[in-house]
């Protein structure tokens, strides 16, 4: 009965909650698949890959009831996204802060992940270009950016432009964002080749438009020594995956997945798990899951009991929330 669903994540207070394109956020009981609340944000406009995206809790959110979400909206006419905080409390939710509005949207290419992490938490938030390319290497553009704020929507003082949220740029369309023992890595989708993950660094440059995947071609060699373009440590080579929610594995529990970067995908309809090395800084390997078994994927999570979450991004064909374990 779900509606492309967009993010799962483990909630703080040991549920699952999960947003829907269509405007709709829900807090589900893992033990039993039932919903304890679900409420829609009126404001959201669902057109094509637009509508709800993504969300994440305030670190102390079991006492003060903040998250974060990212949707998309029409304002005077155009088709534009916004970052708010949210607030639940006694079974309600309400919005409280419009942190950034007006955010280049269209029926694609939008993004969204949400992230907060750091000894003094910050929010990571990706954009996609939402279709206008040349938006990605403009720093004076929110579009095709990891952007990073304050818990309050203030900018942090150490961005690397001043008074800009923006963190990064070069980006096409990021659909997932993980912090791994503080390096920051992100999953997009490539134009018809080289899907990526990059590990995600102040102010650098991951080349978008310019460079598709790794600096190997002749012209893209030369803008990556120019523009100080960080390759991916992951490609998918010459043709995509549509890649999309991104986590971490690390529990006993599957041993196999052990320090993987577990991804999901919407055209492969199928999980990898990226082996890291030691450092985290390379990929090593990689294996492929239920290949086709349950359609486009598009989120991930991970229980603190090691078990995982995916959701499928079908549509029509039908939407579910998957539990696997071993």
């Amino acid at each position: 009965g779900l509606d492309h669903p967009w993010e799962i994540l483990w909630g703080k207070d040991d549920h699952i909650w999960m947003t829907e394109r269509g405007g709709k956020i829900s807090k589900l009981d893992p033990k039993t698949g039932a919903t304890v609340f679900s409420a829609s944000i009126a404001e959201v406009v669902s057109r094509s890959e637009g509508g709800l995206l993504g969300m994440v809790q305030h670190p102390d959110f079991l006492h003060n009831g903040l998250f974060y979400v990212v949707y998309n909206y029409k304002t005077r006419g155009d088709y534009s996204e916004k970052l708010v905080q949210m607030k639940y409390e006694n079974g309600n939710m309400r919005p409280v802060k419009t942190i950034l509005e007006n955010i280049p949207a269209a029926h694609f290419h939008n993004g969204s992940r949400l992230l907060i992490t750091g000894a003094d938490p910050k929010l990571f938030m990706t954009t996609g270009d939402a279709t206008v390319q040349r938006n990605a290497q403009n720093t004076l553009s929110v579009s095709g950016k990891v952007l990073r704020f304050n818990l309050d929507g203030t900018i942090p003082a150490d961005n690397p432009f001043p008074g800009s949220p923006v963190w990064s740029y070069g980006h096409r369309n990021q659909q997932g964002l993980v912090v791994v023992n503080g390096i920051l890595y992100a999953s997009e989708h490539g134009p018809a080749i080289e899907d990526e993950v990059n590990i995600i660094e102040k102010g650098r440059n991951y080349g978008w438009p310019n460079v598709n995947g790794y600096c190997d071609q002749p012209d893209e060699s030369a803008f990556c020594t120019a523009a100080n373009v960080k390759e991916p440590i992951w490609s998918s080579g010459g043709n995509t995956l549509a890649v999309c929610g991104l986590d971490h594995y690390n529990n006993n529990r599957i041993p196999a997945w052990k320090n993987c970067l577990l991804m999901v995908s919407l055209k492969d309809a199928s999980l990898r798990a990226l082996k890291l090395n030691a450092d985290g800084k390379r990929v090593i390997g990689q294996q492929t899951y239920f290949k086709n078994r349950f359609g486009r994927l598009r989120d991930i999570c991970v229980s603190p009991s090691g078990k995982v979450y995916l959701c499928t991004s079908n549509g029509s064909n039908g939407d579910v929330l998957v539990e696997i374990f071993k």
